[in-house]
Order: C-alpha cells, then sequence, then structure tokens
C-alpha cells in the first residue's frame, strides 16, 4: 500500500523577527498556539533569509533559489517574473497535490492568480489591514473588518472542506507589517500599524528589554564606519516621513506588533481546531515562518529588515509533524529558507530539481547526526526605496562562530569591511576586521565568500 502523502499548512508572517513569538524568546507576547507547532515540533533555532527583504525573500522560499538566480533583488513591481517563478507548488501539483494561496503575495503590485494553485486568494501590493479587497478565484470581492480575521476564516474554510486529493496551502499573513501605499515602482508609503479592536489594549505597560546592541549613531559608528552616509540621509524630512508614523525606536512599536501578532495566533488556534476535528491533525505538516527580520534599534536601525545582523537575517521556522518529527525538537544547524522548497518537493514523493539550491531539510528531523553546511551566505542590492538604502548592497558570510560583511559597491580596498566573533560578540557590537589577531579568519571569510557568491550564481 502507498504511503499516504501528507497535507501541507505553511503559515507566514510578514516582517516577524526570530524572536517575536512565546516560544522564540518574546519577553512578554503570548502566542500559545503557535507556541503549540514548537512544542509539539521542531524549533530550528538558526534559520535565515538570504535576503532579508519581502520580494526576494518570498521568492527564495518558493523557488529553492537565491536571489542571484531567481532574480526577484527587490521590491520593485516585477509582477511578469513572478508569474514565471519556478515556484514549488507547480511541482506539488504534478505530484498530486491539491495547492492553495491565501494572503499576502507581494512580488510586484499584481494580486492575480499566479501559475501552480488551484485556489487563490490575495490583494494587490500590500494590501489593507481593515476593509480589504481581495482577489478570489478570478475577481476583486470588497470586505469588511480585520484583514487577519477575514485571512483567518479563509484558511480555515480551506482546511475544513472535503478533499479528494492531499493538499497545500500557502497562508501568507499581511501581519505585521504596518498599512502602507505602495507606488508602481515598489516605494511603500507606511501609515502606521493597525490592531484588531479587541486587542488595542494588549500589553500595556510591557517593555521590552533594551539589548546591549541598541545604540546611538555616535557609538555604533565607531565600528560600523559604512553607516555614516546613511544615518545622515536618516535624518532627512522624506527620511522621517517614514519613520514617524511607525513609532521607530519606540517601546509602543514592539507593542503594537505583538498586539498584531495576537490576531494571528487566534487564527493557529482555529487552525490546529480544524484540523483535530477533521481528523487531519497528524497528517499535516505545519511550517510556521517569516519573510524576513526587523531591527527595533539595534545597531541604530529601523523601521527595517535589510541587513546582514542577526535581526535582520534570522528567522522563526518551527515544524510540527509528528510522524518525523519529535515533541520539543531544537536543531542548530544553519538552515536557510530555501531548504523550504526541496523539503516539500520531497515530502510529497518528488525528487528536487537542479535549478533548486537550498537542501532538504528530512535528514535533520530525526535529530541524528548527519553532514550539513557550514557556512550561510547573505546578498543584498541597495534599493531608491528609501533615501538612506541608495548605497548599501553588501554580501556576506555566516559561519557558526563568525560573520563577515562586505560592502561590495564602496568597499575601498576592504575599509569598510565588518567582522563579528559571534562566540565573544553575539551582539555584533565590536568589529575586528582590522585586528591582527583575525586576520587569517578574516581572509578564510573573503574566500568563503567569494565561493559562495559564484555558487549562488552558478548555473
Amino acid at each position: 500500500m502507498a504511503k499516504k502523502k501528507p497535507n501541507i499548512l505553511l503559515i507566514l508572517v510578514d516582517d516577524l523577527r526570530f524572536d517575536e513569538f512565546g516560544a522564540g524568546g518574546h519577553p512578554y507576547m503570548k502566542t500559545p498556539h503557535i507556541d503549540r507547532i514548537a512544542n509539539e515540533g521542531a524549533l530550528f533555532e538558526r534559520a535565515f533569509h538570504t535576503t532579508p527583504i519581502c520580494s526576494p525573500n518570498r521568492a527564495s522560499i518558493l523557488t529553492g533559489q537565491f536571489a542571484s538566480r531567481h532574480g526577484i533583488i527587490d521590491n520593485v513591481a516585477r509582477d511578469a517574473a513572478s508569474h514565471r517563478i519556478p515556484n514549488y507548488h507547480i511541482e506539488l501539483q504534478r505530484l498530486g497535490y491539491e495547492t492553495a494561496h491565501i494572503g499576502k503575495w507581494h512580488m510586484g503590485n499584481d494580486g492575480k492568480t499566479r501559475p501552480g494553485y488551484d485556489h487563490w486568494i490575495a490583494y494587490d501590493g500590500h494590501g489593507r489591514l481593515n476593509d480589504p479587497v481581495l482577489y478570489e478565484n478570478g475577481k476583486y470581492v470588497q470586505h469588511q473588518g480585520y484583514v487577519t480575521d477575514i485571512m483567518n476564516g479563509m484558511a480555515v474554510d480551506f482546511v475544513k472542506k472535503k478533499h479528494d486529493k492531499p493538499w497545500a496551502l500557502w497562508f501568507a499573513h499581511k501581519a505585521v507589517h504596518p498599512d502602507a501605499t505602495q507606488a508602481a515602482d515598489g516605494t511603500a508609503r507606511m501609515e502606521g500599524y493597525r490592531v484588531a479592536k479587541r486587542h488595542e489594549n494588549l500589553y500595556r505597560g510591557c517593555v521590552f528589554p533594551k539589548k546591549p546592541n541598541m545604540q546611538s549613531p555616535e557609538e555604533f559608528l565607531k565600528h560600523k564606519p559604512a553607516w555614516t552616509e546613511a544615518v545622515d540621509l536618516r535624518k532627512l524630512p522624506e527620511s522621517l516621513a517614514v519613520t514617524d508614523p511607525l513609532h521607530s525606536f519606540t517601546q509602543e512599536e514592539i507593542r503594537l506588533r505583538a498586539c498584531m501578532m495576537a490576531a494571528v495566533d487566534d487564527g493557529v488556534g482555529m487552525l490546529f481546531e480544524t484540523l483535530e476535528k477533521t481528523g487531519q491533525l497528524d497528517n499535516t505538516m505545519i511550517l510556521f515562518l517569516g519573510d524576513n527580520g526587523f531591527f527595533f534599534g539595534e545597531h541604530g536601525i529601523g523601521p527595517d529588515r535589510r541587513f546582514g545582523y542577526e535581526e535582520g537575517i534570522r528567522s522563526p521556522l518551527t515544524i510540527r509533524y509528528p510522524r518525523m518529527i519529535k515533541a520539543g525538537a531544537r536543531r542548530r544547524q544553519l538552515v536557510i529558507l530555501q531548504d523550504i522548497a526541496p523539503t516539500l518537493i520531497e515530502m510529497a514523493g518528488g525528487k528536487p530539481d537542479v535549478h533548486i539550491q537550498g537542501r532538504s531539510l528530512l535528514p535533520l528531523f530525526p535529530g541524528k547526526k548527519t553532514s550539513w553546511r557550514k557556512s550561510v551566505f547573505v546578498e543584498y542590492w541597495a534599493e531608491n526605496a528609501y533615501p538612506w538604502l541608495v548605497s548599501m548592497t553588501y554580501k556576506a558570510v555566516r559561519t557558526d562562530h563568525h560573520k563577515y560583511i562586505r560592502w561590495v559597491n564602496r568597499a575601498r580596498n576592504g575599509e569598510l569591511d565588518e567582522l563579528y566573533d559571534l562566540d565573544k560578540d553575539p551582539y555584533e557590537i565590536n568589529n575586528v576586521a582590522k585586528k591582527p589577531a583575525y586576520r587569517a579568519i578574516r581572509e578564510k571569510l573573503r574566500r568563503e565568500l567569494r565561493k559562495l557568491a559564484a555558487d549562488a550564481l552558478a548555473l
């Protein structure tokens, strides 16, 4: 008798930090249903985004490729390209799956149906947190209410209906991204965080502890000279117009995001209940992750997610599938979100094609010792989206113990390089790139970075 293929429920939260849920270590946020995924499955403690910005990273998850290969390198409206990316759902359909997308697409302004999906609900651009217009299987529909609640209900409806095939649902929340109006070139005018009314007063008076790397510009520029121009540009009126509506660098910003997560967690609870009632729970692989990180003022950065420090590149990633993963598992391997596509294709009974650059996570599920990658490659291209980003192109490598950042378009023979000893300096405060004691490590990481950059682009 053929082995029954699992259903796949992937829950993606926009802009969520690695520590922005209960099991991830948030000091006061309560997410009991999301925590259940981690408590009854595996928490991947070192999962990374390789281009930490919305559109490129979503494309990387869907394709299993680096941005250098799939070509979605920024948030510019690449509508046509996003209709043609080799999305893993196309392969799941071929393997006999019913596939669905519900929520934010965000690779261009076009929210219309992409190849690879039998069921499609999305919206143009960033959509709206309240009273959204949704594109539902071929037509636009006006809704009333809070978008997270509306999407939660739609995800539940999909899960509980009768399915003649195994199913795969990509469920992408707008939360915790603020409301924004997106222009045709991909730039967005931020309007602020919006919370479901029942959660508006959650966490009043709660404090997110200050971390050692939440520094003033004067402090962090001593070790990060690449940021000198960006710090000056952040003072421009057009820059302040972006940051002020978001309560940037304040406890209120952190609190509002936590309040938005309460509605996300409500939906996870609804999905658990539905899966249990319909007898599908233990035959459903549940994945919970983010599409990029976010800074709460670490290194003087915010509101942003694009940069190669831990708060920007680390992702929440937890997976529940009791048939293969023991409850409460913790995994320390260096995982990238490109690993999701080959994992799900393999779970569905297929074989990842050669164009996929990620590695299947299945060997990590049992917790046995296995060979794995020793380094992670990160790449980012400067954008015109905000004034302070115009010259911030970098490539970076992160290993078990060190991180090396190369500012490639203005490196001046490495004068702006950054190197961090993560064992001694986990908050990445002290740049040791120019210290003689680290010369051998720096040169080794430069060679590794060149190799990884070439591999990311290689055909």
